[in-house]
């Protein structure tokens, strides 16, 4: 599932949703672009006030446990492996990637039999995450982090002068303390949002890297030999 950027105001449905499932699509990954509610559907920063606020009902986790559920309860159908089932997010959307995993118990009303499965990944891979970092430095006290959270990369540059460094390394910290496995990629350049288009910068080559990592966790195979056509979906389930 791929959770694109955006600050919970819009969202890079193409730089960080459907082109990064081409490449998905390209590797033989069924892929699950989501386009979760927006604006103001989580932690933001509100121009008027110059302030950030989170919003009581957290509409795009909502969102996003949602999307996980329904993948879960598709799997057979989609011909995929019910526990290879993973979340990828930029900025934004790196922020939904440690919300989903770590927060298992739903944010909303159950609505049908999908919703008795669970909202956890089996591995999930945050590109230059916001929101993590909160004022003085400290990590949002709302993401508890487990030895059950899934397996975790990270990347970011750091001169990204929208989310700070910090972003990943508070979480490669809290990811470490809690035993929870992780590899983390940090580039002196490359700024943010860059997705799949840098071509200047040695962070470029991150996708490599994250095929290298999924093989190396056991999510795909050392070669690939899967002839079929990969599936692109997008779930129309999701609240």
């Amino acid at each position: 599932m791929v959770f694109p950027g955006g600050g919970f105001k819009v969202l890079a449905m193409d730089l960080e949703g459907t082109e990064i499932c081409d490449w998905l699509t390209s590797r033989g990954i069924t892929c699950v672009p989501l386009k979760y509610r927006v604006p103001g559907s989580n932690h933001y920063w509100d121009e008027k006030c110059q302030c950030h606020i989170t919003p009581k009902v957290p509409r795009a986790l909502q969102d996003a446990q949602r999307t996980i559920k329904t993948v879960h309860s598709k799997a057979k159908e989609l011909n995929i492996d019910p526990a290879k089932i993973g979340v990828i997010g930029f900025s934004a959307g790196g922020y939904l990637v440690a919300q989903t995993s770590n927060t298992y118990t739903s944010t909303y009303t159950p609505v049908d039999a999908n919703d008795k499965l669970s909202s956890r990944s089996d591995f999930a891979i945050a590109l230059y995450p916001g929101h993590l970092c909160r004022a003085g430095g400290k990590f949002d006290s709302s993401i508890r982090v487990t030895d059950k959270t899934p397996p975790t990369f990270l990347l970011q540059a750091w001169d990204d002068p929208v989310d700070p460094i910090c972003n990943s390394i508070l979480y490669a910290q809290a990811l470490d303390r809690a035993g929870a496995p992780a590899e983390v990629h940090l580039y002196a350049k490359g700024g943010h949002a860059f997705g799949l288009r840098d071509k200047d910068h040695p962070l470029s080559s991150w996708p490599a890297l994250v095929e290298n990592w999924l093989k190396e966790i056991g999510i795909l195979q050392l070669a690939h030999t899967d002839s079929r056509v990969p599936k692109e979906i997008s779930p129309r389930e999701v609240r």
